[in-house]
């Protein structure tokens, strides 16, 4: 089994360095492949991940409360480089810098290494968002999770929503979510984890799934709730509200490649929709615009390739 280097103190006091006063941080990792343009692509992963901040409404104050996770070098100087707050972890004998295919053995390896990552931060008494960084932040998600509602432990984003916020049936999507740091929530987090040697071939995020389908949630009486798809959006069923939509969050797609290409078009879209309604409102003092996405044609091409 690989030993896994966890620095406690230099992670506390990265999750000091970020945290709201109530304890809440927001968690992103990136690896290499996220942070260096590739070839064939316009930009980084972790560039428009920025971006969407900077251009989301009430959305660039919460980069103080990002903690950017790198799993490799490369993607920690980068993180320096951009004086955004930086924290490294390692994995002795892997390499997590090159882009990890979806469901490939490497990238199931990332993925449970994450995990990892977030019990601890859970065991050091710290609430977190995290988000993947191939998930656009055009609002603030902060009015729509229970922060300050502590009878709600778990918020998880879905990528098919089936309209009960309560339902552990709906087909969860761990790219975006809330947890509140308990006894409960750490406990159902060493579970989930506990099954990584005995999950072959699983990402985590099935086995995740297997764990609520169990009655694990239950047992634990921990509270959850799943975001509905009209406001924590993804390719996977998109937000056609345009007024409504929080983030937008590149699932359903194979590649990073096709990843970039698809969310530079949700923030051209999201550009020419903030200028058209501003427009309006200096015309008329009507804000209703009509929007419609462009698609992701992208990433409905990178299941058709081999990569």
């Amino acid at each position: 089994m690989k030993k896994s280097k966890f620095p406690a103190d230099e992670l506390e006091l990265a999750l000091e360095r970020v945290s709201t006063p109530n304890k809440t941080v927001i968690i992103a990792v990136v690896n290499q492949a996220y942070v260096e343009q590739i070839a064939g692509a316009e930009t980084t992963m972790l560039d428009l991940f920025l971006e969407s901040f900077w251009l989301g409404e009430d959305t660039r104050p919460l980069l103080d409360h990002l903690l950017l996770v790198s799993v490799d070098q490369i993607a920690n100087e980068m993180c320096i480089f951009k004086r955004l707050n930086c924290y490294k972890v390692e994995t002795e004998g892997v390499d997590f810098g090159k882009e990890q295919i979806f469901m490939s053995r490497d990238f199931i390896s990332m993925m449970w290494r994450r995990t990892l990552l977030l019990l601890d931060i859970l065991k050091h008494g710290y609430n977190f968002i995290f988000t993947d960084v191939d998930v656009m932040w055009l609002r603030n998600p902060l009015s729509r999770l229970s922060i300050h509602n502590e009878s709600v432990d778990l918020e998880m984003s879905t990528g098919h929503f089936n309209g009960d916020p309560r339902s552990e049936k709906n087909p969860i999507n761990t790219g975006f979510y809330y947890i509140r740091s308990n006894s409960k929530t750490v406990s159902l987090f060493d579970a989930w984890y506990g099954r990584k040697d005995n999950s072959t071939g699983k990402k985590e995020q099935d086995v995740f799934f297997e764990l609520m389908d169990e009655g694990m949630l239950g047992r634990q009486g921990l509270h959850a709730r799943f975001l509905d798809t009209a406001f924590f959006s993804g390719f996977c069923e998109d937000s056609r509200d345009i007024e409504a939509v929080i983030t937008v969050h590149a699932n359903c797609c194979r590649s990073i490649n096709a990843k970039i290409k698809d969310l530079n078009a949700v923030l051209r879209d999201w550009k020419k929709y903030k200028a058209t309604r501003a427009e309006a409102a200096s015309a008329r003092g009507d804000v209703t615009v009509p929007f419609r996405w462009t698609g992701q044609f992208g990433c409905l091409d990178s299941w058709n390739n081999n990569v």
